[in-house]
């Protein structure tokens, strides 16, 4: 067990036997400590740090007594969907301990689903990924702090942290959440697409521009993508769903990588979690021609299929599931663009805004047609029927 862990078993241990209010919601542990306030993510950072000593003193009985000076508040970088902040803690004992606060941004609701994501932490940090989870509170949750870094779009390219991010992913799909095992990429899009469909806005401008998307055009090509994909026999996973650069952190002295963050996770296809990983070489600005070359991509593949023998992957079984994922990541940029205009009525996701630069209006249906083209889409069906 590393630092990190030994920290977090211990804050819930010592929570435990001072008899804390635990959470009385039936997704996480009943050792999970619990409390009903929240904290305004629109405050202020010098008004909103007492808060969150507030509430670390509500959650943790250790810390109540302590006096506000041996607290310490900074943010975090990494954060999009949420807002993190690194709470430093000197306890009475002497030690130094840390954790990290994860306040949810606004409007996060209608495309997370929380209780989902407190389960499958549960499973998952049991099975060695991601932060602790020592906390649940109003509008969102206490961890355990991984002294890491978070990567860079440039970091996940490179060959040696390629091959650990799949290693892990591989793994990562190896994990069993209890539940629905349906996969819920079409079931999130349709979804998210009829709230896309119905809105309005207050700005004039914002209406204008909306109104120049194609509703119509953008559910034909979702059911056109929907009744494609389904011809695979892809496995279903439980998927990470988000795997950018900022999900991913790594440890450089003792070169350990962690996949955090799990907000966005469900049963989905194998090829889609793969796909949107690959999206995510393009960085926050979108820019697709940094997506990875074939070559790239059957690093990442090979270590994916056979972790500890990449090069003993035949050259069929990197071909299908380099298809696989290529085209699944279509049906990633239809959920991002339907995401995206949900997001922008009036809320403060920055990783929406910085991908609204993105050519998604260039990116459509035809562009699996190459894969008809060439043959490749045939025969990976072909094989699995």
């Amino acid at each position: 067990m590393d630092v990190e862990a030994n920290k977090a078993k211990q804050i819930i241990n010592d929570n435990n036997n001072d008899c804390a209010k635990v959470n009385s919601n039936s997704t996480i542990d009943d050792s999970i400590p619990h409390s009903s306030l929240s904290v305004d993510t629109a405050l202020p950072f010098p008004l909103m740090s007492p808060r969150i000593i507030e509430l670390c003193k509500d959650l943790f009985r250790k810390w109540a007594k302590l006096d506000d000076s041996c607290f310490s508040v900074e943010t975090v970088s990494g954060g999009i969907t949420n807002l993190l902040l690194k709470v430093s803690v000197k306890e009475e004992s002497g030690d130094n301990v840390a954790v990290t606060v994860r306040l949810y941004g606004p409007n996060t609701e209608y495309v997370i689903d929380r209780e989902r994501e407190l389960q499958a932490i549960k499973y998952l940090s049991a099975a060695g990924f991601g932060a602790k989870l020592l906390g649940v509170f109003g509008n969102g949750m206490v961890q355990s702090f991984i002294n890491a870094r978070t990567l860079t779009p440039l970091d996940m390219r490179k060959p040696k942290l390629a091959a650990e991010i799949a290693k892990q992913l591989c793994r990562f799909h190896q994990v069993e959440i209890p539940g629905p095992k349906e996969p819920q990429l079409w079931v999130d899009m349709f979804k998210f697409f009829e709230k896309a469909s119905a809105l309005r806005f207050e700005d004039p401008d914002k209406q204008r521009i909306y109104e120049t998307i194609s509703f119509k055009e953008v559910h034909k090509e979702a059911t056109q993508l929907k009744e494609l994909t389904e011809l695979f026999s892809g496995p279903v996973v439980f998927a990470h769903n988000d795997l950018l650069s900022g999900n991913l952190m790594l440890n450089d002295e003792q070169d350990k990588l962690y996949i955090i963050d799990f907000e966005y996770g469900s049963y989905n296809y194998r090829g889609f979690d793969i796909g949107n990983h690959f999206n995510e070489y393009a960085g926050y600005e979108c820019d697709y021609s940094l997506y990875p070359s074939k070559e790239e991509q059957y690093h990442f593949l090979r270590h994916y299929l056979q972790p500890e023998k990449p090069y003993e992957v035949s050259e069929k079984d990197l071909e299908d599931l380099y298809v696989e994922a290529n085209t699944f990541r279509q049906g990633y940029l239809r959920l991002i663009l339907i995401i995206l205009v949900i997001s922008s009525g009036g809320t403060t996701n920055t990783r929406s805004r910085r991908r609204s630069a993105s050519p998604l209006h260039s990116l459509t249906y035809r562009d699996l047609e190459q894969y008809k083209i060439e043959g490749s889409l045939e025969r990976v069906i072909g094989s699995n029927h």
